[in-house]
Parts: C-alpha cells; sequence; structure tokens
C-alpha cells in the first residue's frame, strides 16, 4: 500500500489545517487509517484512526478540535483539525494498518507549524 501525504503548512494558533493522505487502494473493515505526530526528543503518538467501517478514534488532546473521515471509496482519509494551538506543532504522519495481520504502511510525514 503507498500513501501520499498532503495538507501540512504553517497557521496561526485557533486556525485551522486539513491534511489529507491518500492511499493506493481502499481500506476495508478490518484496516485502519489515520494519523501519528511526532515532535523532536518525544515518541511517535497516535492523533485518529478510522476503519473502512468508519469506526473512529481520537487522541484525548485533539478530541472535539480533529475530525478524520474518509471519501465514499475510503481511499483518501482526511484530517481537518480545527481550533490549532503550538502543541499541535508536530510532523504528522499518515499510516495504513491490517487488524488482521498488523502489517503497516507509512506515508511520508508532513509538518504542522501553529504559531502563538
Amino acid at each position: 500500500v503507498q500513501l501520499q501525504a498532503s495538507g501540512g503548512g504553517l497557521v496561526q494558533a485557533g486556525g485551522s489545517l486539513r491534511l489529507s493522505c491518500a492511499a493506493s487502494r481502499s481500506i476495508l473493515r478490518t484496516h485502519i487509517m489515520g494519523w501519528y505526530r511526532q515532535t523532536p526528543g518525544k515518541q511517535r503518538e497516535l492523533v485518529a484512526g478510522i476503519t473502512g467501517g468508519g469506526t473512529t478514534d481520537y487522541a484525548d488532546s485533539v478530541k472535539g478540535r480533529f475530525t478524520i473521515s474518509g471519501d465514499n471509496a475510503m481511499n483518501t482519509v482526511y484530517l481537518q483539525m480545527n481550533s490549532l494551538n503550538p502543541e499541535d506543532t508536530a510532523v504528522y504522519y499518515c499510516y495504513w494498518r491490517s487488524t488482521l495481520s498488523g502489517l503497516e504502511y507509512w506515508g511520508q510525514g508532513t509538518q504542522v507549524t501553529v504559531s502563538s
């Protein structure tokens, strides 16, 4: 599975960005696509994920501010990020995972920078 991420950038605190991740295949109910993020010196943390069936999961730190969704074909996943704050600054990585096999694929990171 190939993943192509896009949509990062620089935004002021309180602003919004939307990340996109296009996969080379649609995700099924046994697949999860989503986003992790990482800042220097810290472990990569889960931001949000969505299954092919539409079940979503969010980190507590982004609940109510971020929304993950997929297109009708479920081969592109979006992360709408609202009310951004400087703590959201990180490199965001798109991932694809099979819940059956554990197989994972990662896209290239996209930088999100939130200025105060």
